[in-house]
């Protein structure tokens, strides 16, 4: 991704290069289109985010008609410049291959310490936890129909990523997680020290 630019900027200034929209309509798309589960953005952060991104000149604050009820909102659309940074960022986050740190595979990595009875019940959990969260994308991309390509290959994705995880760990848990045979540390002379230094 663009260094100019963080995950969360460049979530916002391309959903106002879709259209000019206020902080609670942000909020509502986000929400809407599942993307609270790849994004860091919460609703408090929305007008924060909205600051810096118009202090870097990317968007401006544009009239909008007043509401008959309530108060105004603030609306924002990208400059041009704003639209530039916006489709290199973009650009450069398809393209480029960039690590992920997922905690479970520091969990994994320290798994010999875990009882085999509670690593099981921590599969479990974590089976359990992958379906549900499986359902909720469902639902929300069901519930969108004749959404854009790009916002269902978005939804397709997060499926698709889910899937593979399940996969995963369907065969880890029938090969026997708790298995430690190769896991176990090895042994120690009397003097302490490690055969295997």
């Amino acid at each position: 991704m663009a260094a100019d630019l963080t995950p969360a900027e460049l979530t916002l200034l391309g959903l106002l290069v879709e259209k000019p929209r206020h902080g609670y309509e942000l909020d509502e798309v986000i929400t809407a289109r599942g993307m609270r589960e790849w994004t860091e953005i919460g609703f408090s952060s929305i007008y924060y985010l909205l600051t810096r991104l118009r202090d870097r000149g990317l968007i401006t604050e544009v009239d909008a008609p007043r509401p008959v009820r309530g108060k105004a909102r603030r609306v924002y659309e990208p400059t041009s410049a704003g639209r530039e940074a916006c489709a290199r960022a973009a650009e450069a986050a398809v393209a480029e291959l960039r690590p992920v740190f997922p905690p479970l595979l520091v969990g994994l990595a320290n798994q010999p310490v875990v009882p085999p009875e509670r690593l099981r019940a921590a599969l479990d959990r974590r089976a359990a936890a992958l379906a549900e969260r499986t359902a909720a994308i469902r639902a929300a991309r069901d519930a969108q129909p004749g959404m854009p390509g790009f916002v269902r290959a978005i939804f397709d994705y997060s499926l698709g990523q889910l899937a593979a995880e399940q996969r995963w760990l369907a065969d880890y848990r029938a090969a026997g997680a708790d298995d430690r045979s190769t896991t176990e540390p090895p042994a120690r002379k009397a003097d302490g020290h490690d055969d295997s230094l």
